[in-house]
């Protein structure tokens, strides 16, 4: 750091992302990526017109995308606000609502934190239960914004619909944010709550089942009094938020709804015949609805196995968080990469 940092921006321990190697070719199973190519839809309005239009500013209303958004849910425009990725509605959101206290799990998204410290936030950390699932009760009454992660972001483990409505009736006085990433390989989605109730904020992603990470795009969904709010936030930080061809490429996406729901149902299918492979070399599996599993064995730790596995050509994921640290997380890739990874764990355990 230099000599001219504040103190603040010293103090803070920024978010790691996954390893994005290019040292030499892995199978990549360590950001939760979708292993599937995006919507050809999608790609094809990526036009030569389109690309010269670059030289003009991106929609600040993000106008075309919303339609689309709005249609495919069967909300209204008003209810939606468009981001650079969920990270992004995460720090608007934190940075409306955050003066009220934040509480959310102590093993989830480790952006809340990062984001939190950054803006001087004052947060109550909410332990999971032994089984590493999230126990609604401990939410009710919080008298701060509640944030949960569904499926969570390091377990995979799913409250359902009911139970978050059961936590957005119990903080009428305070906003409730459920950043659902994943949810979409779950299939229960508190986007149906919405119109029932004005403290909810629904943060969503095209990142995960609609193959776009590398495009950056987010969408908050809620109440249009929210939104208003949000926005502010938006148009005090980042007016011209979305670029040009990613607003277009998720246009694409979210409007091929057969291509999306082939993928979703491809991961799926993949997860349970991981899950079942893991379970017979001996793992430990938590039970996820997410396109990741949280694993681990009794003959190694998850930081060693995360570097042999690395040593072999397969990148996992591993956290340093205390609860976690003997787990390792992999990505459901396709069929082949989960074939092979499975083959590499089994020598790799039989070598133990």
């Amino acid at each position: 750091m230099s000599r001219y940092a504040c103190d603040s921006i010293n103090k803070i321990a920024p978010y790691v992302p996954g390893e994005q190697p290019g040292d030499r070719s892995y199978i990549k199973l360590n950001t939760n990526e979708n292993p599937y190519y995006a919507s050809p839809r999608a790609i094809q309005n990526i036009t030569e017109d389109a690309l010269k239009n670059l030289k003009r500013y991106s929609d600040p209303e993000c106008s075309a995308l919303i339609s689309s958004i709005a249609k495919y849910y069967a909300i209204d425009n008003d209810n939606i606000l468009v981001t650079n990725g969920s990270d992004e509605a995460l720090a608007f959101c934190f940075r409306a609502y955050g003066e009220a206290g934040l509480c959310y799990a102590d093993v989830t998204y480790g952006f809340y934190d990062v984001i939190a410290n950054l803006l001087g936030l004052n947060v109550r950390h909410i332990a999971l239960r032994d089984d590493f699932s999230i126990d609604p009760s401990d939410y009710y009454g919080s008298e701060r914004t509640v944030v949960i992660a569904n499926p969570n972001a390091q377990t995979g483990i799913a409250l359902s619909v009911s139970d978050i409505e059961d936590v957005l009736l119990k903080n009428r006085d305070n906003v409730v944010i459920i950043d659902q990433a994943y949810v979409d390989f779950f299939g229960q989605n508190a986007i149906s709550l919405v119109g029932r109730h004005d403290n909810l904020i629904v943060v969503n992603t095209f990142s995960k089942s609609r193959s776009l990470a590398g495009a950056r795009v987010g969408f908050v969904v809620a109440n249009k009094d929210l939104i208003a709010d949000i926005k502010k936030v938006k148009n005090s930080f980042h007016p011209y938020n979305v670029n040009t061809l990613s607003m277009l490429l998720a246009k694409g996406a979210i409007e091929d709804d057969e291509y999306f729901k082939e993928s979703v149902a491809k991961i799926v299918r993949t997860r349970a015949s991981l899950v079942s492979g893991l379970k017979k070399l001996g793992f430990r599996v938590l039970p996820s609805s997410a396109n990741f599993v949280l694993a681990s064995t009794p003959l190694m730790s998850g930081e060693e196995l995360y570097k042999v596995l690395k040593m072999r050509g397969i990148l996992v994921r591993h956290f340093n968080d205390a609860r976690i640290a003997d787990f390792i997380r992999i990505t459901v890739g396709t069929d082949e990469e989960t074939k092979a990874l499975l083959c590499v764990l089994n020598q790799i355990l039989e070598e133990k």
